[in-house]
């Protein structure tokens, strides 16, 4: 069975930073492209960034470009995303998830595994 658990988030004061990590377990973790999305209340789930398998090649949408940072860790199956100047915007539920595509994916369609999701708050 496929779990992805996310840690790392928290409350943050704007321009402060925090680093979330998925821990995944139960799949060839190096032969998934993994990705961050995020749900803020009453908003639809939107992609964040992704990272293809080997980590080679990351994408991110525009509003995060520049600020966050997505890595992975194949060796300990851990899939990181670090994130700067954090904005009130931010504020949503993080979600890592895992495709089995060789490309970095945008969409939710995509990903067939997902975590439970972990809390970013940031206060203005």
């Amino acid at each position: 069975q496929v779990h992805l658990v996310e840690s790392g988030g928290g409350l943050v004061q704007a321009g402060g930073s925090l680093r979330l990590s998925c821990a995944a377990s139960g799949l060839a973790f190096s032969a998934n492209s993994m990705g961050w999305f995020r749900q803020a209340p009453g908003k639809e789930r939107e992609f964040v960034a992704a990272i293809t398998r080997s980590g080679a090649t990351t994408y991110y949408a525009d509003s995060v470009k520049g600020r966050f940072t997505i890595s992975r860790d194949n060796a300990k199956n851990t899939v990181y995303l670090q994130m700067n100047n954090l904005k009130p915007e931010d504020t949503a539920v993080y979600y890592c998830a895992a495709t089995g595509y060789t490309i970095a994916i945008v969409t939710t369609e995509q990903y067939a595994y997902w975590g439970q999701g972990t809390q970013v708050t940031v206060s203005s």
